[in-house]
């Protein structure tokens, strides 16, 4: 683990093993286990009983609630939010005889989505740049930037302004938080103006 003179902080009931980089501010709090080549970005929170890794990279200012586990074949990239207990998987058809570790399938959360608790991230996806997971849903197909997808098996409800606010299915979008401007052209969710 490198410490880089204490520049964060990680509480004493966890453990993090050897060759892990963790970034200045980051928090690692109870009861959590980074495992070796693992890489967490600067101003991450990892929230009670959280494993990471091995092998894993996490973008900078990622909340990773309680009871999460990111497996390798993983990624995060900044700003991404991980809600209590979600669960990623690395194997589509697992069995406990055969040993599949050679068939990991990438999966990949883009910067600043939402993965709400409970949901189910099932391998070999991507979830876009601002995508909102809802909670308890099970992902089993790649979500396009800003889509708002929920249930089981999760299917695409909407649109999600860059602060998180959800729209409606209509050709022009304006956020009522935060004044952003999006456009919808064919399946395409494209920004016009983001205040953000």
């Amino acid at each position: 683990m490198e410490n880089f003179e204490k520049k964060f902080f990680v509480h004493s009931s966890s453990i993090v093993d050897e060759n892990v980089i963790i970034g200045a501010g980051t928090k690692i709090w109870y009861f959590s286990h980074i495992l070796k080549n693992t890489q967490i970005g600067d101003n991450c929170i990892i929230g009670q009983n959280v494993s990471i890794g091995p092998d894993v990279q996490i973008g900078k200012d990622c909340k990773i609630q309680n009871n999460v586990s990111v497996y390798k074949g993983v990624t995060l990239e900044e700003g991404v939010f991980c809600g209590p207990s979600c669960v990623f998987t690395n194997v589509y058809n697992p069995r406990a005889f055969i040993e599949r570790k050679n068939e990991f399938l990438p999966t990949l959360v883009k910067k600043g989505a939402t993965i709400g608790a409970n949901a189910t991230i099932l391998c070999g996806i991507t979830i876009g740049r601002y995508a909102l997971i809802g909670a308890g849903a099970v992902v089993k197909g790649n979500v396009p930037d800003y889509g708002i997808v929920v249930g089981v098996p999760a299917k695409q409800i909407g649109w999600a302004c860059k602060c998180g606010v959800p729209f409606k299915k209509v050709k022009k979008f304006i956020c009522s938080r935060c004044g952003s401007s999006y456009q919808l052209k064919g399946k395409n969710f494209t920004v016009l103006k983001e205040t953000l």
